[in-house]
């Protein structure tokens, strides 16, 4: 979607300060930023795989703050900043959609596979979950298990069995949000209608 940005931040994954770099795109990700953290994970961990999980985890501590950043502009800032945000992103008709739909259990499922897979990107997730209102502990416990869960595991998979694991693995991710998706709406149908 946006190449050259890409290819830069691909090449500060090789800067001496690519971890400062790789927080702040985890961080404004999961925000405000079109570009996933990913994009410099994986080549750092790639050129210093002892330090895999090192990477993975300062980017999921960064992605989950990121998302209480995303919550808040949500909850206090909607018409000032994520309005603008989602407007100039064309997620805006997305955005209202999923908030006329969308009841407290399926915020949860997206922030799942949205931190799993970016199926709905996360920053729509982030304002959205802060503009109805989602509880921010709930959210922040779901963005632990998503983001870390994520991120953990690749840089574990990464550490452990090189690129060409990771590579199928970011091309299961879908996969596997849509697994957990169902398996959490199956569950959620069960506690409340079953």
């Amino acid at each position: 979607m946006f190449p050259r940005l890409t290819k830069r931040l691909e090449k500060a994954a090789q800067s001496p300060h690519a971890q400062g770099v790789l927080a702040l795109v985890a961080f404004l990700e999961s925000s405000v930023f079109p570009v996933p953290a990913e994009v410099i994970l994986v080549p750092m961990c790639l050129s210093h795989p002892p330090k895999s999980l090192r990477y993975a985890s300062l980017t999921a501590a960064a992605s989950v703050l990121g998302g209480i950043f995303g919550w808040m502009i949500g909850h206090y800032l909607f018409g000032l900043v994520a309005a603008p945000l989602l407007t100039f992103w064309h997620a805006m008709p997305a955005f209202e959609a999923l908030k006329a739909e969308t009841g407290m259990g399926m915020i949860l499922v997206l922030l799942l596979t949205s931190g799993l897979a970016h199926l709905p990107p996360m920053k729509v997730v982030t304002i959205l979950a802060g503009a109805v209102g989602f509880n921010l502990w709930l959210f922040i416990l779901a963005a632990i298990v998503a983001r870390g869960g994520k991120f953990l595991l690749m840089g574990w998979a990464l550490q452990r069995y090189g690129a060409p694991l990771a590579e199928a693995l970011a091309k299961r991710m879908a996969l596997v949000a849509g697994i957990v998706s169902v398996g959490v709406i199956v569950a959620l149908g069960v506690k409340f209608y079953g």
